[in-house]
């Protein structure tokens, strides 16, 4: 009695249709992670990037470790920063988090 089997009253999709209707749901997931995920990541990749490329002496450099320091000297993939009073250290350029143009002034000062 509950054992007969329901037909439908359609035609079920075959072929080419079904396939996109399988492949629709994936589709939209990467476009969701493309535009949430992906893009935001390679549009900070950029400004990083050109916030590097514009550092000059007499900045004012944070590093990824926290260390602030003037800049005293810009090379091809590094740059020296005094940290004291003739102190000085030779950072990598990708391990800057920050960088200040020359003459700003803390908020509290």
């Amino acid at each position: 009695m509950f054992a007969s089997p329901a037909y439908a009253a359609g035609a079920a999709p075959t072929g080419g249709a079904l396939g996109l209707i399988g492949i629709l749901p994936w589709v939209a997931i990467f476009a969701i992670f493309y535009f949430l995920l992906i893009r935001p990541q390679q549009r900070r990749m950029k400004q990083h990037q050109q916030m590097i490329g514009a550092i000059k002496k007499n900045d004012v450099a944070v590093t990824a470790g926290g260390i602030i320091g003037k800049v005293t000297k810009v090379e091809d993939g590094e740059v020296e920063l005094e940290i004291a009073p003739s102190v000085r250290v030779r950072v990598v350029k990708g391990t800057l988090s920050e960088v200040r143009p020359h003459g700003s002034k803390p908020a509290n000062d």
